[in-house]
């Protein structure tokens, strides 16, 4: 009996097998939901057996292997629900249905997280866990020569991980950046598994004393003033450069705007000759406290989106023809990953044509705003509400990430009052 359910044996007569025999199956009730739910086994007899294997208090001796076996099963069951804080069927699952040796895989609690990302419709955090495993699994095989479909969390220690970092770095040739985001990821799988109580806080490699994650230094660019003149006058050789353009400045213009945000809009965020949205990745992160972003529908926003958004029909209504209600999350996930991809292939030859730096991205609109606003004097604060930051300490840790011209312009116009 646990805590918060019970558990017990029957026999399902409803249909024999091929054999003859009818299949054992296991029953868990929670009083709780007032619900039951059946579990198949590998266990099968006719009524005479189950009668002696089971329900007797005494079984044969040719019984007592089989009785001991669906014990294990019977105690593993509650044991799987005597482990959650909070009895539900979905987590009774996850718990019970692991396999011997799944509570230590590395592999199996990655995929139960990226699972569970999916789940949520957080497709992007999802590729990331999946590109973090993916690389670990890689190493692996760098250093066996052979491909590996383990990977134990007491396998991973501080010297392991070290091993990685330089794999990374000098076969690989990736990024510290790069390496701190794919740790990041198993740090959070380590941390998972821990507060599951699977495994012991002993396991764990990061901190002080132990390995320590690079932090890349992720510089921000942006183009100058003179360089988004030239961007924004310069000849578009196709529709399509074209096109891309005026969503990169779409972006820049409305406080640097991400494409998924662009994507997300509809026409009810239009109000009063201003955009009023929530940051889609804010909504994923933050629960309470939500602060809307107010952007000022300018001549130029209104241009992009009489040019190239959908006549309006409804509130409800995307602004553009990105994404459709009939579309599902994952479908409307690759939608933005699809559309991100084309103003960034784009606006990189538009700006090769007109000799800038062909590295420009989506991500430079939204850096290029906040350069722009600290060129022009304005204060930490603004640039905080512009940017939807939590706080100040936030913005000026985006604000540490720019070159050091950028950085030297702030400072001095701190100053000038």
């Amino acid at each position: 009996m646990g805590k918060t359910c019970s558990v017990s044996y029957y026999l399902d007569t409803r249909r024999r097998k091929g054999n003859g025999l009818f299949p054992v199956k296991l029953r868990v009730y929670s009083p709780l939901h007032n619900k039951a739910k059946q579990f198949s086994t590998r266990f099968e007899f006719n009524q005479k057996e189950f009668q002696s294997v089971w329900e007797s208090k005494k079984p044969r001796t040719e019984h007592k292997e089989l009785r001991k076996k669906m014990n294990a099963l019977l105690h593993k069951a509650v044991d799987s629900a005597d482990k959650l804080k909070a009895f539900s069927f979905r987590e009774f699952e996850k718990v019970f249905l692991r396999k011997n040796g799944d509570d230590s895989s590395v592999i199996f609690h990655y995929q139960t997280v990226i699972e569970n990302l999916k789940l949520n419709n957080r497709f992007g955090s999802a590729s990331s866990y999946q590109l973090s495993l993916r690389s670990l699994l890689d190493f692996i095989y760098y250093k066996n020569l052979k491909s590996e479909t383990s990977l134990f969390f007491e396998d991973i220690s501080p010297d392991w991980l070290n091993q990685y970092e330089q794999y990374m770095l000098h076969v690989k040739q990736r990024s510290k950046t790069t390496i701190g985001i794919y740790l990041r990821s198993l740090r959070a799988v380590f941390n998972s598994a821990i507060q599951e109580g699977v495994i012991e806080l002993s396991l764990y490699p990061f901190g002080k004393k132990k390995y320590q994650i690079p932090a890349g230094r992720n510089i921000k660019k942006a183009l100058t003033q003179s360089e988004l003149k030239i961007l924004f006058n310069a000849q578009a050789n196709t529709p399509e450069q074209a096109r891309a353009r005026a969503f990169w400045f779409f972006s820049f213009a409305c406080n640097g705007m991400n494409m998924k945000d662009i994507a997300l809009l509809r026409f009810e965020n239009i109000q009063n000759e201003r955009i009023v949205f929530y940051r889609a990745k804010t909504i994923n992160t933050t629960k309470t406290d939500l602060t809307p972003i107010v952007t000022f529908i300018t001549p130029f926003v209104q241009g992009v989106i009489d040019m190239y958004g959908n006549k309006q029909d409804s509130p409800k209504q995307f602004v553009f023809p990105i994404l459709h209600d009939s579309q599902n999350f994952k479908e409307q996930f690759l939608k933005v990953k699809h559309f991100t991809k084309f103003v960034n292939q784009n606006i990189k030859k538009l700006a090769q044509l007109n000799d800038l730096s062909n590295e420009i991205s989506t991500t430079w609109a939204r850096h290029s705003f906040a350069t722009a606003a600290i060129r022009d004097g304005k204060s930490t604060e603004f640039v905080s509400e512009a940017l939807n930051h939590k706080n100040l300490t936030t913005t000026k840790n985006y604000i540490a990430g720019f070159e050091d011209g950028v950085k030297r312009q702030f400072a001095e116009k701190m100053m000038s009052f």
